[in-house]
């Protein structure tokens, strides 16, 4: 085997220019593979990380009501039959496999009046949050302080908020300590929250941008679950946070949770329901992936092209050699050492082109990111799979040649020179 690799190396470096225009069809064909496949990853990665986002791993279960997220608000009140999520229940979902952390919280959009002096600011994001709320949703402390335990045995009335309500509420000032009245109900701002891992999403069009930002930019304030009942009401029903173990878990962790909390609920005309952001990323990655993969059988008609081209330049090389081949039958080489050398030569060559083929495919990868902004990926699976398909190439499409070769005649071959 060795020698007749060596012999291979041999004859593509005595015919060079030869060897190289062979294995140009082997060559284009798996870089457009390589370049196509990383653009089809890329897109992937960048959809699954656009509705996802970048390592949070959290799925919000909502109580929905005919199909929709339903809004607790001052005019239609708290629905019946949907109990205040348990420690019980909360334990429950926390020892399900999928799931690192769970959190719960009450929630208002845009209902209740919020004032700083003499501004007012209706459309903002008001949660009451139990401790784990912080840790499970990726948030840190920027600047002032968390809240306390003594914060919600003593039902203090203090916020926390994130930069875009700080801004929207006291614009170029310290909001650390600063009074804010909800409902008429004054709050103490001490402390501003920050997302551990900022993630900014991709935004191609009017849709991304509602998807992504529609429900972030008025900002959040956030207060000690104990003291919601001050400017709200007891015992409304809460949302639910799960953090799941890894991204792939995050649809499994979600509906999992949502059964059980279901389990809880006596109303049938409201139940828990999972943002299914990962069904949704796998849904669009499988219609880029229909289309993509159109033109990963295209380019794949080039190897067969290159396959062709390497079939013939491996009859001409039998046909050059015919002597020599004559020679080796003569002093007594079998068909299958015959067959070898020439299978290994076509296989050589072919995995050289391969290789080559590989690096220009992620050159053109990074070029087609660069010139046009598309994401790409490398993947190395596909590589390794790209050089062993070229492999195979050679050894199918030089069968052919190398049978031939070695049912030559040693009389006749010799006769021939």
């Amino acid at each position: 085997m060795f020698e007749n690799i060596r012999l291979a190396f041999q004859g593509i470096w005595s015919h060079k220019m030869r060897s190289f225009l062979t294995m140009l069809g082997i060559i284009i064909g798996i870089a457009a593979i390589i370049a196509i496949v990383s653009t089809i990853k890329g897109t992937n990665d960048a959809i699954k990380n656009n509705l996802v986002g970048s390592g949070n791993n959290t799925v919000d279960i909502k109580i929905s009501h005919g199909g929709y997220d339903y809004t607790i608000d001052s005019y239609s009140g708290a629905p019946w039959g949907i109990p205040v999520v348990s420690q019980e229940t909360k334990d429950e979902i926390l020892a399900l496999d999928e799931v690192e952390n769970v959190t719960t919280y009450s929630s208002r959009y845009g209902s209740e009046g919020v004032y700083y002096k003499n501004t007012g600011v209706d459309s903002i994001s008001i949660l009451g949050i139990d401790t784990s709320y912080f840790d499970t949703c990726n948030y840190v402390l920027k600047s002032g302080r968390g809240f306390s335990e003594e914060d919600y045995k003593l039902f203090r009335k203090v916020l926390i908020a994130d930069q875009v309500a700080a801004t929207n509420l006291f614009a170029d000032e310290n909001p650390l300590g600063k009074t804010v009245e909800i409902s008429g109900v004054p709050f103490t701002v001490i402390g501003l929250v920050e997302e551990r891992s900022k993630f900014q999403p991709e935004i191609s069009s009017i849709d991304d941008y509602y998807t992504y930002y529609s429900s972030d930019n008025t900002g959040v304030l956030y207060m000690p679950k104990a003291t919601w009942p001050i400017v709200y009401a007891y015992d409304e029903p809460e949302n639910v946070v799960v953090k799941a173990t890894s991204t792939d878990e995050m649809t499994k962790a979600g509906q999992k949770a949502a059964n059980i909390l279901n389990a809880t609920v006596t109303n049938s005309d409201y139940k828990y329901k999972a943002a299914d952001l990962l069904g949704k990323a796998g849904k669009l990655q499988e219609l880029s992936n229909a289309t993509n993969m159109q033109l990963v059988w295209i380019a794949g008609i080039s190897l067969l092209v290159g396959g062709i081209g390497v079939m013939n330049i491996m009859l001409v090389s039998v046909t050059e050699r015919t002597s020599e081949i004559g020679l080796k039958k003569a002093i007594g080489a079998r068909k299958s050492t015959i067959l070898g050398q020439f299978l290994t030569e076509a296989a050589v060559l072919t995995s050289l082109g391969g290789l080559l083929g590989v690096g220009a495919g992620v050159g053109a990868a990074q070029v087609i990111h660069r010139i046009s902004d598309v994401a790409v990926a490398i993947s190395v699976p596909a590589a390794v799979i790209a050089v062993v398909f070229s492999m195979f190439i050679g050894i199918i499409f030089g069968f052919l040649p190398s049978i031939q070769a070695a049912n030559l005649d040693p009389i006749e071959a010799l006769r021939r020179e």
